[in-house]
Formats: C-alpha cells, structure tokens, sequence
C-alpha cells in the first residue's frame, strides 16, 4: 500500500514538472538580435530610448548624426526618442523587426508621423573587400524628387520623399557628390565625401530648402558598415 502511495506521487510530481516546463517554454521567450540605426535628420540632439530605458548610451545623436545599429530585441517594441536634457519624451513609435535584421529609423521632426524606416540589406562582397556600396534616401519633405550623383559610376534617378534606393558597387576614395532637383542642371548640394574601401555607406539629404542653421537643405552620411 505504500509502495502504491509513493508510486502515485511520483507520477503527480512528474505531470507538474512537465507542466511547468511547458508554461516556461511559453512565457521566457528569447530573442536572436534585431539591430535598429537611429538617423537624425532633424534640428535636435536626441536619445533614444526602448520601453523607457535609453539606447544610446555612448553619445547623443546629433543633427545629421546616427546611433550607429543598437542590438534590440525582435518582434514589436515600443521605441521613445527625447530631446537631450529633456524630461518628457518627443513621441513614442511602434515598430517590429525580425530576427537578424537590420532597421533605420529616420527622424526628421518632432512627432511620430515625421519618422520612417528602411530595411536595410546589406550585401557583403567577400571576394572585393576593396568594393564599396552606396546608397541614397530622400529625408527633405519640400525638395521634391531627388537624383543624386556620386563621382563618375554611381547615379541615383528620381528619388521621391522617403524612398531608398539599393546599395550600389562603386570604388572607394574621395568622391565629388551632388543633389539635384530632379530634372534640374544646376545642383542644390555639391560635395566631396572620402569613402573607405570596403565601406558601405548610406547618403541622405536633410534639411529644407529655404532653412535656416540646422534645418539649411543638405546631405548626411551613415555608416552602415565600416
């Protein structure tokens, strides 16, 4: 009889054991690293901030600057971005990133509708370490569509507000880089940028056309890979 006794409480605390091992298995979910790139085309110094906990510890991300990827965790967060030295948060953003992937987050105002994402697909050449990849996207609300050329092999056709466009090959080295108003001769923006071999790099204008200071028209660079 007590033989019986022990052997029915051995199956009892067997059957909670894997219960409770399931309910683990569906509550502690982990996560493989999404990375997101916070972009800021706009006039303030900004931090960044993941259900209430700030990202970019190592600086602040001023105008035309970038966080660099910040490894986040996948699936749908909540994402908060705060003028620096401010206690209140601008806006808060929604977004869902998949496992591995890598996200820039563009802001180019102060509320959650001036912001907008790409997905960011980074090719890596293995056999042309020396290959360098550019690519551009339009920040600028009023220029209208974009065509942007980056010394003599790279040219980027007629990029609306918000678009992307895909990396493209090119050389590395000093190259001279220009902003036109689509189907316009005469440049807004005409600058020489130093791209490292085996970079890969993304350009964006910024700015407004009649701004002033900060908000003065002009093109950014992030390192998406260095």
């Amino acid at each position: 009889m007590k033989n019986t006794a022990y052997l029915i409480l051995f199956f009892i605390v067997l059957i909670i054991g894997i219960a409770s091992c399931k309910n683990n298995d569906e509550v502690f979910v982990t996560y493989g690293p999404a990375h997101i790139n916070v972009v800021n085309a706009g006039t303030d110094t900004l931090n960044f901030y993941l259900n209430g906990t700030r990202q970019n510890n190592a600086s602040s991300i001023y105008p035309g600057g970038q966080s660099l990827y910040l490894p986040v965790p996948d699936g749908q967060q909540n994402y908060e971005v705060k003028k620096i030295g401010t206690a209140n948060f601008l806006f808060s953003v929604p977004l869902t990133t998949a496992d591995s992937s890598n996200t820039s987050l563009y802001v180019y105002g102060e509320t959650a509708n001036q912001t907008f994402i790409t997905h960011d697909t980074l090719v890596y050449y293995k056999l042309h370490l020396d290959t360098t990849q550019i690519r551009f996207v339009n920040v600028s609300p009023d220029a209208g569509n974009l065509t942007v050329t980056v010394g003599d092999t790279v040219h980027f056709a007629s990029q609306a507000f918000k678009a992307s466009t895909i990396f493209a090959p090119t050389g590395g080295g000093k190259k001279e880089v220009k902003i036109f108003q689509a189907g316009a001769a005469t440049p807004l923006k005409d600058t020489s940028i130093v791209f490292q071999p085996g970079g890969v790099y993304t350009l964006f204008s910024k700015g407004l056309l009649n701004g002033k200071g900060n908000a003065a028209f002009g093109v950014g660079v992030i390192i998406n890979v260095n």
